[in-house]
C-alpha cells in the first residue's frame, strides 16, 4: 500500500498517517462562513484538501474516506448582512432573510467550487441543523467546571486547559499578551471565549438552560465533528489563520468535553493567497471572488492548476502570467489526453508525489515530463486523479486540433527551401503566434501547441 506521509502542526513535523481504521478514514475541514460569495482565498483550502480527499480514496478506496466539511450558517455577519437588505426594503422577518441568505450563500458556494473540480464532501452538517448537540456539550463543559455562565453567556475557562496553546507553541499569557481579546466584565480571564451569547427577540436564537440565544463559533465545529466523526479521528484541516484561536480553542473544548478522545490526531494548515505579490484587500484593489474570475472567462480549471502550482505550506501568488501559462498548458495536456483511454492508473511519480505531503508542485513537474514523452495514456490518468477530467476535456479546451496547420507550414517550409524565398513561410509563422500557437520547428517535422492567448478564432483566416 502507498506511504503516506503528512507534515502535522500538532508536532510539527512530517510523518507516516496511519489511519484509526482503514476502512473509515475520516477528515473534518473547517468550512465557509455563508454570508456572501467565497473570495479567491477561500478556495485555497477547499482545492488542498480536496486532492488529500482523492488521495485517501485512490488509497484506501472511495467508500472507505469520511469527509466532514461545515458550513457556518449562524453568525453576527450573517446577521448584519440580513439586517442590511430589511433595512432596505427586502420583505420577510430577520429570521427569513437570513434563511434566504444562507441558501443563497451556499448555492453559489458548491457551484463555484464545483467549476474548480473540488468532489462534494461526504457530508456537509449546517450549524443550525446542530444546535442540540452544541448545547449538550455546553451543558458537559459546565458540568465538569470547564465553563461557566454570566449575564446570559456561557464562557470556556481556557486555564481550565493545561495543555492550552499546544497547537499554536504559545503559553496563555503570551496570548493574552499579544492578541486582541473581547473585554467582558462577565469574564473571569481575557482569554476566556464565549460558548453561547444571548439573542434579542428579532436576532435568531434557540432556548436553552442559559435563556434564548446562539452558539459561539467555536463549539460549532467540536459538536458537529464529534456527532458525525466520533471523539476521536484523522485529520483535521483548515487555512493557518484557523489555527488560533479557532483550531485552538476547538482543542481544548474537544479534550475537556471528551478526555479520553484524541480529536484530531494530526492538523493540518495551508498557508493564504496573495496577488501580484501582494496580500488580497479590497484596499489595493486586488479583491475578487472566485465568480469574478470564472465570469471573466478564466477557466475553473486554469484557476485550480495555478493553486496546485505552489505547495500548500508556502504562500500562493496568484498572477496574470501564471493564469496565461497554467491555460496554455492545459491547452497542450488535454489535447493530448484526447488521444488516450480512461482506464488506467495514474502514474506511480505522480501518486508518490502527492503521498509526500501533498506535494502538488512536484506532481506537476511529473506531469511535464508525462507531456514531453507523449505517455497520453499515463497522463490523462495522472490528470484525472489531481482533478481536472472528471467531466472529460472541457469545451474551453477544445478545437486545438492544428494537425492541417503543421501540414500547411511543412508545406510552406519546402517550397521555401527550394525557392529560397522563406517570406509566406516567416508571414504564416507570424500569423500562428499571434493566435497563440507555439511553433517549434525542426529538420524532422514540425510541432503546434496552444499557448498563452490562444485564440482559436483566429485561425479562420489562414484556412
Amino acid at each position: 500500500m502507498t506511504t503516506i506521509r503528512l507534515h502535522n502542526t500538532k508536532t510539527r513535523k512530517k510523518e507516516v498517517f496511519a489511519p484509526l481504521d482503514p476502512t473509515n478514514v475520516r477528515m473534518y475541514v473547517c468550512g465557509p462562513t455563508v454570508y456572501d460569495r467565497a473570495h479567491l482565498g477561500n478556495a485555497r483550502p477547499v482545492l488542498v484538501f480536496d486532492v488529500l480527499f482523492r488521495l485517501l480514496r485512490h488509497v484506501y478506496g472511495e467508500n472507505s474516506v469520511t469527509y466532514a466539511r461545515n458550513f457556518t450558517d449562524v453568525d453576527d455577519k450573517i446577521n448584519d448582512t440580513a439586517r442590511s437588505r430589511k433595512e432596505a426594503g427586502a420583505a420577510g422577518t430577520l429570521e427569513e432573510l437570513i434563511t434566504e441568505r444562507t441558501n443563497e450563500t451556499i448555492a453559489w458556494y458548491h457551484a463555484d467550487m464545483d467549476a474548480l473540480g473540488a468532489l462534494r464532501p461526504t457530508m456537509e452538517p449546517r450549524a443550525t441543523e446542530w444546535i442540540g448537540a452544541m448545547k449538550d456539550m455546553i451543558a458537559d463543559l459546565i458540568d465538569r467546571g470547564h465553563a461557566y455562565e454570566k449575564e446570559g453567556h456561557v464562557l470556556f475557562r481556557v486555564r481550565s486547559y493545561a495543555d492550552y496553546g499546544a497547537l499554536s507553541g504559545r503559553s496563555v499569557d503570551d496570548m493574552i499578551a499579544g492578541a486582541r481579546v473581547e473585554v467582558a466584565p462577565f469574564k473571569e480571564d481575557p482569554m476566556d471565549f464565549v460558548l453561547w451569547k444571548p439573542s434579542d427577540d428579532e436576532t435568531p436564537g434557540w432556548d436553552s438552560p442559559w435563556g434564548r440565544g446562539r452558539p459561539g463559533w467555536h463549539i460549532e465545529c467540536s459538536a458537529m465533528s464529534y456527532e458525525l466523526l466520533g471523539e476521536s479521528f484523522d485529520i483535521h484541516g483548515g487555512g493557518n489563520d484557523l489555527q488560533f484561536p479557532h483550531h485552538e480553542n476547538e482543542i481544548a473544548q474537544s479534550k475537556c468535553a471528551h478526555p479520553h478522545g484524541d480529536f484530531a490526531r494530526v492538523w493540518m494548515h495551508n498557508e493564504m493567497l496573495q496577488v501580484e505579490g501582494k496580500k488580497m484587500s479590497k484596499s489595493l484593489g486586488n479583491f475578487f471572488t472566485v465568480r469574478d474570475l470564472l465570469d471573466k472567462g478564466v477557466p475553473g480549471e486554469v484557476i485550480r492548476f495555478v493553486m496546485l502550482s505552489t505547495h500548500y505550506g508556502k504562500p500562493m501568488d496568484w498572477t496574470e502570467k501564471k493564469r496565461q501559462e497554467a491555460e496554455a498548458t492545459l491547452r497542450k495536456w488535454y489535447a493530448q489526453a484526447e488521444r488516450a483511454l480512461d482506464n488506467s492508473d495514474p502514474h506511480p511519480g505522480v501518486v508518490a508525489a502527492i503521498s509526500d505531503d501533498l506535494n502538488t508542485a512536484s506532481a506537476i513537474t511529473e506531469l511535464h515530463v508525462l507531456s514531453k514523452s507523449d505517455d497520453v495514456v499515463s497522463l490523462r490518468a495522472s490528470l484525472r486523479f489531481l482533478g481536472f477530467l472528471d467531466k472529460g476535456v472541457p469545451d474551453w479546451a477544445k478545437g486545438a486540433d492544428l494537425g492541417w496547420l503543421a501540414d500547411r507550414l511543412l508545406d510552406l517550409r519546402a517550397k521555401a527551401m527550394e525557392t529560397k524565398d522563406f517570406s509566406a513561410l516567416d508571414a504564416f509563422k507570424t500569423a500562428l503566434t499571434e493566435a497563440g500557437v507555439e511553433v517549434r520547428m525542426s529538420k524532422t517535422g514540425v510541432e503546434l501547441a496552444p499557448a498563452a492567448g490562444f485564440d482559436p478564432t483566429k485561425l479562420e483566416a489562414l484556412k
